[in-house]
């Protein structure tokens, strides 16, 4: 600002430059401050949908599991499987290997264990792998040893749902018996057979189909999980999963 003062004092045109030279820095400092200032409240704003969206999902898995004990007179709602629910966020993902992977802001010490899954609102993301205190790794849904256990509609076959090996967004469903007849465009979910995701997540559309081995059905999916977007995140965990695990062991 000295540097404005000197020129301004030596002419009316000069200080017509030095004046709007001043408003130029005054219009970027504001300007970077009000970013910043909208920086902090996005961050504030992300953080409270985060919470939000945690509460969303735990009242979604428990009105699911009311309704499967409903429905399922075997079970009581004290039997049926229960899972928890905790919000993360992605702090660090592969995207281009065979084997990726990412990497959660929380630990053993907030509740994550392994063996969990990872959910979206928009399907399956991977499964936990190993925990330390703040931070847990898990496998990708896009990685080639991963698969998840998976249904053609509420009602239709079940079978294995695996990444095909190339683009973010396309699985391939395996092992479907000729018998369930399908159309493209069916929603397919989770089936709930697996002890690592609630039943009924939808995951994607069906697609065009092959047969093999004059048995089976392979059914191409597109995901509705886009991986090239992936921040917040929700760790399920089934906390029936150790005892039910003594009996497949």
């Amino acid at each position: 600002m000295v540097a404005f003062q000197l020129i301004s004092a030596n002419a009316p045109l000069q200080r017509t430059w030095a004046a709007k030279g001043a408003h130029v820095f005054m219009a970027k400092v504001g300007g970077k401050s009000t970013a910043i200032s909208q920086y902090f409240t996005l961050k504030s704003e992300n953080e409270a949908l985060v919470r939000e969206n945690d509460a969303l999902m735990q009242e979604l898995l428990q009105a699911r599991e009311q309704l499967r004990a409903f429905h399922t007179e075997s079970l009581s709602p004290e039997q049926s499987l229960g899972f928890t629910a905790m919000p993360a966020e992605v702090v660090m993902m592969s995207k281009n290997g065979q084997h990726n992977y990412l990497i959660l802001n929380k630990g053993f010490e907030d509740g994550v264990q392994e063996k969990s899954g990872i959910i979206t609102h928009n399907g399956v993301v991977g499964i936990v792998d190993a925990v330390s205190a703040h931070h847990a790794y898990a496998f990708s849904f896009r990685n080639n040893d991963i698969s998840i256990s998976a249904r053609l509609g509420h009602e239709g076959g079940s079978g294995l749902l695996v990444w095909d090996g190339t683009s973010s967004n396309r699985a391939i469903i395996k092992e479907i018996p000729l018998q369930y007849l399908y159309s493209p465009g069916d929603t397919v979910y989770t089936s709930g057979h697996s002890l690592l995701f609630p039943p009924d997540i939808p995951l994607g559309l069906a697609g065009q189909s092959h047969v093999v081995n004059g048995a089976t059905n392979e059914i191409e999916v597109e995901l509705f999980q886009d991986f090239s977007a992936i921040r917040y995140v929700t760790v399920v965990h089934n906390n029936s999963f150790d005892e039910i695990q003594r009996f497949v062991q």
